[in-house]
């Protein structure tokens, strides 16, 4: 949340935040203890605890619970506001309020839900003893709370005036889905998109904004009450392969923080510093090593703008070529596995194998680093003079200072490749071999790894929180047989895959260019997989594609996540950022092109 006025209130309120931080790490480090007690026993003494799979997955849904109050105000709400900063100031004023009251509105959504769903559930869980109503209880105090948090946050940005209208909106916006009946539509998801479409051009959190466009088709002949709109979110977060989201951030976590990271720095360096552009080129290796250990792309992009931006601008390169190549070689780290993307999409469309994901992925990663290395060879300065090129025995000791971070990526990918862990499980023996080698190297303290512990926590809430309002929104779509109609229509170019392809290609880009990319997986992938495969189009390959096309968005105005990230952190402006990235952006496209064109020539071969 922004920094609150120094008063009494202001430091009550800020002390409120730090607790529920500090609880949120805490319960993240027990939901990672779980997990690994579980491997332990059933690997090492062939036994299990019954009931641990259940009990992880409540804390998860209580661990995002936890941390959606702090989401809507922070960095990860996901918001579309290079929109809204474009407007005069009066409108700026206005859009600010809306926006606000669409998270008040949320949050009433998830707290009245919550309490009516906690009415109506009933019976036990066979292996925990616990009612089922519980999990709904969690849900009750993440909508309370954020309701709260909205109007707290808008109090210490712009003043109680301000707060009080957006409250009063917020409330009468929602007492009009609940009360007022409009005259039912045919398709009342495309009400719910339009809404929630709105809310986003206002600068709207995203979770919060699909939780509106669920809550004000109710008037329109919804399907989906309030009781339902939480019921579908409670399950959209309460699967066990969602678990591998928090450890693998804490992995990349402790990756940072531990000093691992700068390993891989000089390893790149020494193997491609002395290529033309060769600063440039161990920025992009340094990403393919950082890809294969965190599965953030964000993470990527803020440890680049810390370390690898002043590096660049020191060689030669402007500030925002330096951010700009970050944030493009970032993207690499959703691509290679592992890949948060991928468990999301793994997710949205249940069909899909994430260990076949991430195989793809990371043969596509490798085009994509291959594309962009090319491009970065052709766009070098001549002032980004190459380093000498290393002697092999410098080589040999930079690979050997980074083969305990090197060791992190083995664990996963192999681990899940051979199917010796499952997916979760490499995540959270990932989590515990970076703190264990960080520890051992005594590159850590106490402080830092509960930091670390905090922050993955709450970017475990962001992420859960928008899979959870996605949830009601897929209903919908699936209940108006929205992907039927997207069938019919694409079939209206024929039944030609290379068509399709293009098509959805260019759609994919489109989207990507407004939404976020998780929105934008949680939303088009159970639309299009399943024409992809009636088309002849493997489904894997083309779930990937989607991922790229998608992660792309995070290069492209207005939305451009990764831009923002690395240009926030650089200091510069992110309109000059995205200027600088269109050479880059050209080599992704046409690499993207050229792993299309092989996802419509394989079933052939």
């Amino acid at each position: 949340m922004a920094s609150l006025p120094e008063t009494p209130a202001g430091a009550l309120v800020q002390g409120a935040v730090r607790l529920l931080r500090r609880v949120a790490g805490l319960l993240l480090a027990a939901l990672l203890a779980l997990v690994l007690v579980s491997v332990v026993a059933r690997y090492l003494f062939a036994t299990s605890f019954l009931g641990a799979d259940e009990l992880a997955i409540w804390l998860h849904v209580a661990l995002i619970a936890l941390g959606a109050p702090l989401v809507s105000g922070s960095a990860l709400a996901m918001k579309l506001d290079s929109l809204t900063g474009r407007l005069p100031p009066a409108a700026r004023r206005v859009a600010d309020l809306l926006a606000d009251a669409v998270v008040v509105h949320a949050g009433l959504v998830l707290a009245f839900g919550s309490m009516a769903a906690i009415a109506l559930i009933g019976g036990t869980s066979p292996s925990l003893g616990l009612p089922e109503w519980v999990r709904y209880a969690f849900m009750l105090f993440a909508g309370g709370m954020t309701a709260v948090a909205a109007a707290v946050q808008a109090t210490a940005q712009r003043g109680a005036r301000h707060a009080l209208l957006a409250v009063a909106t917020g409330i009468a916006s929602y007492t009009a889905a609940s009360l007022l009946l409009a005259e039912p539509v045919g398709a009342p998801s495309l009400v719910a998109s339009l809404v929630a479409l709105a809310a986003l051009a206002i600068g709207a959190p995203t979770a919060h904004a699909l939780i509106l466009g669920a809550s004000l088709a109710i008037p329109f002949g919804s399907l989906l009450p309030e009781p339902a709109i939480v019921q579908n979110a409670v399950s959209g977060v309460s699967g066990f392969l969602l678990l591998a989201i928090p450890f693998f951030l804490l992995a990349g976590g402790f990756l940072t923080a531990g000093g691992l990271a700068h390993q891989f720095v000089r390893l790149a360096a020494a193997l491609v510093g002395h290529w033309r552009g060769g600063i440039a080129q161990t920025t992009l290796l340094t990403s393919v090593f950082f890809s294969g250990a965190s599965g953030s792309s964000i993470a990527n992009a803020a440890f680049g703008a810390k370390v690898m931006v002043p590096a660049l601008m020191a060689r030669g390169y402007s500030p925002p070529q330096a951010a700009a190549i970050v944030a493009a070689t970032s993207l690499l780290d959703n691509i290679i596995p592992p890949s948060i993307a991928f468990l999301m999409l793994a997710t949205a469309v249940t069909n899909l194998s994430v260990g076949s994901l991430m195989v793809c992925g990371f043969f596509a990663g490798l085009v994509l680093a291959a594309a962009l290395a090319i491009a970065l060879h052709l766009t070098a300065r001549d002032a980004a003079t190459p380093s000498a090129r290393a002697t092999g025995k410098q080589r040999l000791l930079a690979l050997r200072d980074a083969l305990p971070a090197l060791g992190l990526a083995c664990v996963v990918v192999l681990g899940i490749r051979f199917g010796v862990v499952t997916t979760t499980e490499a995540a959270a023996v990932a989590a515990l071999y970076a703190l264990v080698v960080c520890c051992a190297m005594r590159s850590i303290t106490p402080r830092g790894i509960l930091r670390v512990l905090e922050d993955a926590a709450v970017e475990t809430a962001a992420i859960g929180l928008l899979i959870a309002a996605s949830a009601p929104f897929t209903f919908l779509l699936a209940v108006d047989q929205v992907g039927d109609w997207a069938t019919q229509w694409l079939a209206g170019f024929g039944s030609n895959p290379v068509m399709f392809m293009l098509i959805s290609n260019l759609l994919l880009l489109l989207a990507g260019m407004a939404l976020d990319t998780g929105a934008g997986i949680l939303l088009f992938g159970p639309l299009l997989i399943p024409v992809a495969a009636a088309m002849g189009i493997d489904p894997v390959h083309y779930g990937v594609i989607l991922v790229i096309n998608l992660m792309i968005g995070g290069l492209t105005p207005p939305v451009g996540m990764l831009v923002f990230v690395s240009a926030g952190l650089t200091g510069v402006s992110a309109d000059s950022v995205f200027r600088a990235c269109n050479p880059l952006l050209l080599a992704l496209i046409a690499a993207t092109a050229l792993l299309a064109t092989g996802a419509v020539l394989w079933p052939l071969l």
